[in-house]
């Protein structure tokens, strides 16, 4: 298969890296709107420099890494060419523009894969395959968190999304995911007390979100801008037979008081926390995009992360709990 690459920049030189080093992939083209950008990505991989609307007509599926704006636009392209495609999360920031890259693929039937890459990670795997099989027993409670380093550039909060699409989609996802639960009522709270900037931009950099899932069962997630010892992501999953940690392995970034220890080994970025977790994703695509697989993550999928993500901004603003069924 010849793959096309859209976007050179961090995450899509991570992916060039992992496409360029698959024995299926027997080409990879580059290209960004910097063609500089591009031609160096794909000097380092040994790959070809394209511009982004020749892109198409050269490849058999393409991988969507660009800026959240060109999501959608280039996922109609590969529509219109009946390309499967990799987009990374958000498809788009509002719900209508979502439904309308989910429909064309629809109608265009190509598979859609979305990058929410904890799907792919070996602890979030295996503590889903423990739920489905019984052994973790009735679930009572489910505890998800991310925890960034440090707050992104001021210039990148306004065209975020806010904090909700931005970085607890993946919290949203991961627990609709682990559980096999569907979220029917979220109640969001939060502060600005990482950097004031956010506030300036109707954001907040600290945040705790109440998920009811179907059968009653409760999850909190809490996410903030700013952890000083590394990246930080976990979830505890409590049940009747068994209590599931992810992410409570060497290089937790917690100063444990028991011995006074502060790690030097936490991840500093998601990059590094999920480096397996991003080639195993992409290699699912490649069997996904050859017909050997249906896709893992849909677009119907990111499209119902949306909408809790939608529920917690309506939460957040109006300091009320919110119903999904409000949310269309």
């Amino acid at each position: 298969m010849r793959i096309g690459l859209l976007g050179a920049g961090r995450i899509g030189s991570l992916h060039a890296g992992t496409l360029s080093a698959d024995d299926r992939v027997e080409g990879l083209v580059v290209a960004d709107v910097d063609p500089d950008r591009a031609a160096a990505v794909a000097a380092r991989h040994g790959a070809e420099a394209a511009d982004p609307d020749d892109l198409f007509e050269r490849v058999d599926a393409v991988v969507i890494a660009s800026s959240t704006d060109t999501h959608v636009p280039y996922l109609l392209r590969a529509a219109e060419r009946r390309l499967p495609v990799f987009c990374e999360k958000p498809i788009a920031l509002d719900l209508p523009t979502t439904r309308r890259a989910m429909e064309a693929a629809d109608a265009a039937g190509i598979p859609v894969q979305v990058g929410f890459q904890r799907r792919f990670d070996a602890e979030h795997l295996t503590a889903r395959s423990l739920i489905e099989s019984g052994a973790a027993g009735d679930l009572y409670l489910v505890h998800s968190m991310t925890h960034d380093p440090e707050p992104p550039p001021r210039e990148y909060i306004p065209r975020s999304g806010g904090f909700h699409k931005d970085t607890l989609v993946h919290d949203i996802d991961a627990v609709r995911y682990v559980t096999g639960r569907e979220v029917v009522e979220v109640y969001a709270d939060g502060a600005v007390l990482v950097d004031p900037v956010f506030a300036e931009f109707g954001d907040h950099d600290v945040a705790v979100v109440t998920l009811r899932l179907d059968g009653g069962v409760p999850a909190v997630l809490t996410a903030s801008r700013r952890q000083p010892l590394g990246y930080d992501v976990r979830m505890t999953v409590y049940g009747s037979k068994d209590t599931l940690g992810i992410g409570y392995g060497p290089g937790l970034p917690v100063h444990r008081l028991v011995d006074d220890h502060v790690p030097d080994d936490a991840p500093p970025s998601f990059i590094e926390r999920f480096a397996g977790a991003y080639r195993a994703e992409m290699a699912a695509f490649l069997d996904v995009a050859a017909g050997r697989r249906p896709t893992p993550c849909s677009i119907r999928d990111a499209y119902e992360v949306l909408r809790v993500a939608e529920a917690c901004d309506r939460s957040y603003a109006e300091h009320r709990p919110v119903s999904l069924e409000e949310v269309t």
